[in-house]
């Protein structure tokens, strides 16, 4: 049996990825190689001239960055308060927030060597926003394209946390 462990990208300085990762987007490190590190959530970054080597050197296997072939993606319940940090961080983006035709919200930014990096709201949360704005668990659902049953659950839960 075959089991995914997780993705890896390449970065030309370690440090500075690194502490874009866990500074700017609250990651913490599982594990630090050297060349390499894992963050808790199960992606790393490995430094470009080392993978580069364990491929055969950069002649043969350039590293490419900004492809816009791929992205990290994340998920956050406060989406508006991480928005106005990387605004105020400068961050480089794809595209700042806005809704996807499902209503979740998401930003899309360039890491330091310009892989995209999407953050976006919990389904959670989208359905939760929808109900707030009244609208129907029924419209909810369609809206989301979430099951009826998660949308009751979600709209439970969070009814129950209120009264907690």
């Amino acid at each position: 049996m075959l089991k995914f462990i997780s993705p890896l990208i390449v970065v030309a300085d370690l440090a500075r990825s690194r502490k874009f990762y866990e500074d700017l987007l609250g990651q913490e490190v599982k594990f630090d190689f050297g060349e390499n590190v894992t963050f808790k959530g199960d992606f790393s970054i490995h430094l470009a001239p080392h993978f580069q080597g364990l491929l055969g050197g950069p002649a043969d296997f350039p590293v490419r960055f900004k492809a816009n072939n791929a992205e990290l993606y994340f998920e956050t319940e406060d989406i508006e308060n991480l928005a106005a940090r990387l605004d105020d961080a400068g961050v480089n983006y794809v595209h700042p927030l806005r809704a996807q035709p499902w209503g979740q919200r998401v930003l899309r930014l360039y890491d330091p060597d310009g892989h995209i990096v999407e953050i976006g709201e919990t389904m959670e949360a989208v359905v939760w926003r929808f109900h707030q704005q009244g609208m129907s668990l029924e419209d909810v659902a369609a809206k989301s394209s979430m099951p009826a049953a998660f949308v009751e659950q979600v709209i439970r839960q969070h009814e129950e946390d209120k009264q907690a």
